[in-house]
């Protein structure tokens, strides 16, 4: 899952976790499988050739050097060092609060959240009614409203249809996109 708006993309480690079961699920793994998915759909899909991301911490104050939890130095940073080794432009981990709060998410083409709440709060705050859901890393587009089916609107003239129309816009535009690096990928 990837949220998209016109200034923000957020990648989510964990999707719907129960928050009891968050820091049993973030792993290097988890976290190294998402990062690279994101990263090749940075690429790819939005045509950045060298995508810069931010890697949020699971605990407050980004762990407190181990005082509230260790997950950020025994799992997050190793993984941003293995990618910074590879050549990867990923920094982190950052308090989420602290991060969203001075709007520091605009020097980063790509935001990878630790779990469902830590992404999307900040996301559906600043782009509620423009937002994608973006399905990041299969090989057809699939794109809906940030905002889901809002069934509970059906037939009382109140759903706005910006997030829809800003859906088939960014499937077009990735469509465009991926065309492009297709034919630079046969040119070579």
């Amino acid at each position: 899952m990837m949220m998209v708006s016109d200034t923000l993309r957020i990648g989510l480690v964990t999707t719907h976790v129960p928050i009891k079961k968050v820091s049993e699920t973030i792993t290097k793994e988890t976290i190294t499988t998402k990062l690279n998915i994101m990263i090749k759909t940075l690429k790819m899909d939005f045509g950045i050739i060298k995508p810069k991301i931010a890697i949020m911490a699971l605990n407050p104050h980004a762990g407190e050097e181990g005082l509230l939890g260790s997950e950020e130095n025994e799992i997050i940073k190793p993984v941003i060092e293995e990618f910074k080794n590879d050549g990867c432009v990923v920094m982190g981990p950052y308090p989420a609060d602290g991060f969203f709060g001075v709007a520091q998410y605009r020097k980063f083409d790509g935001v990878l959240a630790m779990y469902h709440d830590q992404g999307l709060i900040p996301f559906k705050s600043l782009s509620f009614e423009s937002g994608v859901n973006y399905t990041a890393g299969l090989k057809f587009i699939r794109t809906s409203p940030d905002h889901g089916t809002a069934y509970n609107l059906t037939g009382k003239n109140l759903a706005s249809e910006v997030s829809i129309r800003e859906a088939i816009f960014l499937a077009r535009q990735i469509v465009l996109q991926r065309s492009q690096n297709l034919e630079m990928t046969e040119k070579n």
